[in-house]
């Protein structure tokens, strides 16, 4: 693992709350917001499926990068140039495997600040803070949760969570910057970036 340095000030890529019907495509939506964001046609919009999935834009709008998630009603969309991102949505409800969830899936030292909560509500959280902050930086990364959630680890600071451990393959951690959303009341979400 690699361990973080100084972050980087660099400009923080769009992003955008848009109510959801839920268990419908979040595509068409996003679509609609990235065309308008980037001055083209939702028919002209040059946007793709890598291998794994994860949305690209190519074509004249190659060097612009973008990500979405959805939950619940609401889904958010985040665009940016010359970077990589991702960015996650979860809905604010009870988590009661919280704790057996961060067990498996979360490092030592974030499990052990999830159980120093002073209270359930405190760590349930704790854990979506958790939870959105590695699932942005996985899905920016291209490989999703299904690359470990155990191979990077955050800690809460005065400015909130920040990345200070990672597996090599993610580069290094204060390479990436993350910005914590609470874009609407009953919703945590994350945008992470590292410059490409």
């Amino acid at each position: 693992m690699s361990l973080s340095a100084a972050p980087t000030a660099e400009p923080v890529p769009r992003w955008s709350w848009q109510p959801h019907a839920p268990r419908q495509p979040a595509e068409p939506l996003a679509r609609r917001w990235l065309a308008a964001e980037l001055g083209t046609g939702v028919d002209a919009l040059p946007l793709s499926r890598d291998s794994r999935g994860r949305p690209r834009l190519e074509g004249a709008f190659a060097d612009w990068d973008c990500n979405w998630s959805h939950s619940g009603d609401g889904l958010l969309v985040a665009l940016g140039r010359d970077v990589r991102i991702g960015i996650d949505l979860e809905r604010v409800r009870p988590r009661g495997r919280a704790l057996d969830l961060a067990r498996r899936f979360f490092t030592a030292p974030e499990l052990a600040w999830l159980h120093a909560a002073p209270s359930a509500a405190v760590r349930d959280h704790g854990f979506l803070r958790l939870w959105c902050a590695k699932e942005a930086v996985l899905k920016a990364h291209g490989h999703g949760i299904s690359f470990g959630l155990h191979r990077l680890r955050f800690a809460d600071s005065p400015d909130g969570l920040r990345l200070v451990e990672c597996d090599a393959e993610l580069g290094h951690a204060g390479d990436w910057s993350l910005m914590e959303l609470r874009p609407a009341p009953e919703y945590l979400g994350a945008l992470a970036w590292r410059s490409t």
